[in-house]
């Protein structure tokens, strides 16, 4: 594919970014949500098939459970592959390719999904729709080299905060077919994504650009393996976004499995945490721009124990409007959370360049570098707590017949991430203030520039002094 190449792309140049920069930008961001929104539609499909899937169908809760974890896992380890292909193919280039392929698992779905198909045949059609997650890995990386440091919080959250807006989407076409239709018709929400892929595909062939500046880096790559930053907020991604695509494709099973729900009462109930966590993501990028990431990180994670305990108090009344209450909180929660974390990877990243005395423009450089390749495998890692949920999920109904178990293993896992943010990020000791990546100050004539990066934000202050 031939593409629109860009040959030079300098969004830290403010005369550039004003000129043309933001406006390229911003139309490659529209383009780029679109197509990862019908990404992760198709990726959480199985959320909503499996609503549709009565007795007939001879799959017990378990099993449902399983395939809708199959669809996360599939999903999780392509975002690495997908974080590459945006350099090595172009990013216009990659999401045309990777919107079309988005056909494949839906119309394989529309063939299979029927009673009588084996449940093997199910498992295989769920693990297609995990390429449907790939497509956040690489829209990510590619949005993020074409915003500056200032703006990535916003841009990064905007990104995925369409993208995830997909879940709640595909479940209420799911709830719409439900309501009109019947619980016999599933193929109804699969024939409605066809066409919508192929107006993705279009979108990014005639909207879209690729940045000639972007090339696969092996040597970052390694490094970012090798940073313990990458793997400590690939634990905090987990605990934010592995939370919310969990909770995404099982919250309508829960209903049903726990609470009694009918498919129609269950898909009517389903979409609406998913959507408030993904049109507030936003919002958790903004705070982190202007109060730092980590901070918004920490009290998020916070808040995220505080509401699943309300949760496993739910659970134990079989109060379903105290469990609604406290699952949709947490839906909202990791919203923030994931604007926050994500924020938090340039800002580290560009924090030790600064710290290695590089100057303005090679430390942007060197941030942009390392957090391009870190954030595949933190997307991928973060992912793969959508599959522990799902799997602590079957085992909690298949021994005790409720989630309360699970979600006892999750409040624990929030306090985790918790302790982890503020001794990593933000505890105050003179070990930490010590460490070059966190802060430093520099003289030169008489006056004093400190850089505090802590939290992820990044902060230069002046200060003249006196001999």
């Amino acid at each position: 594919m031939a593409g629109r190449w860009i040959e030079q792309w300098e969004p830290e140049d403010d005369v550039f970014w004003r000129e043309s920069g933001e406006r390229v930008a911003r139309r490659n961001l529209w383009f780029s949500v679109l197509s990862e929104h019908i990404g992760f539609s198709v990726w959480s499909l199985w959320s909503v098939m499996v609503l549709f899937m009565g007795p007939e169908y001879g799959v017990d809760p378990a099993g449902k459970f399983f395939l809708i974890s199959t669809a996360t896992l599939v999903g999780a380890f392509v975002r690495v592959p997908y974080t590459f292909a945006v350099a090595l193919f172009g990013g216009r280039n990659w999401t045309v390719v990777s919107a079309l392929s988005l056909l494949l698992p839906t119309l394989a779905a529309f063939w299979v999904m029927e009673p009588g198909t084996s449940y093997t045949t199910f498992l295989v059609v769920a693990a297609l729709t995990g390429i449907g997650g790939g497509n956040f890995a690489s829209s990510m990386t590619n949005i993020n080299a074409f915003f500056p440091l200032r703006e990535k919080g916003w841009a990064l959250g905007l990104n995925a905060g369409g993208g995830n807006i997909g879940v709640p989407v595909v479940q209420l076409v799911g709830l719409l077919v439900i309501g009109t239709a019947g619980a016999a018709h599933p193929r109804i929400v699969l024939g409605v994504y066809v066409p919508l892929i192929v107006v993705a595909a279009l979108g990014a062939a005639l909207g879209m650009d690729n940045l000639r500046p972007v090339r696969n880096d092996t040597g970052a790559a390694l490094q970012a393996v090798r940073e313990p930053h990458t793997w400590i907020m690939s634990v905090l991604y987990i605990g934010t976004f592995g939370s919310f695509i969990g909770y995404s494709f099982a919250f309508g099973l829960v209903l049903q499995t726990q609470f009694g729900r009918t498919p129609l009462q269950a898909a009517s109930l389903t979409f609406i945490g998913p959507l408030l966590g993904s049109v507030i993501r936003p919002v958790g990028g903004r705070l982190a721009d202007r109060y730092g990431g980590a901070r918004i990180t920490l009290w998020t994670f916070a808040a995220m124990a505080a509401a699943t305990g309300v949760v496993v108090y739910a659970s134990g009344i079989e109060s379903l409007a105290v469990f609604l209450v406290g699952f949709i909180a947490l839906f909202v929660l990791t919203g923030l959370g994931n604007g926050s974390t994500f924020k938090m990877i340039p800002g580290i990243f560009h924090a030790q360049g600064v710290a290695k005395g590089l100057g303005a423009e090679e430390a942007t450089a060197y941030g942009r570098r390392l957090s391009g390749a870190a954030m595949g495998l933190i997307g991928a890692v973060g992912a793969l707590g959508g599959l522990a949920i799902n799997l602590a999920f079957r085992q909690s109904f298949a021994t005790s017949g409720a989630g309360t178990a699970a979600f006892w293993c999750f409040l624990g896992f929030y306090a985790v991430c918790f302790t982890l943010t503020w001794a990593v990020y933000l505890r105050r000791t003179e070990a930490v203030a010590a460490k070059p990546q966190l802060s430093y100050a520099e003289c030169e004539d008489g006056r004093s520039t400190s850089y505090d990066v802590t939290g992820g934000k990044y902060r230069r202050t002046e200060t003249v002094t006196q001999d």
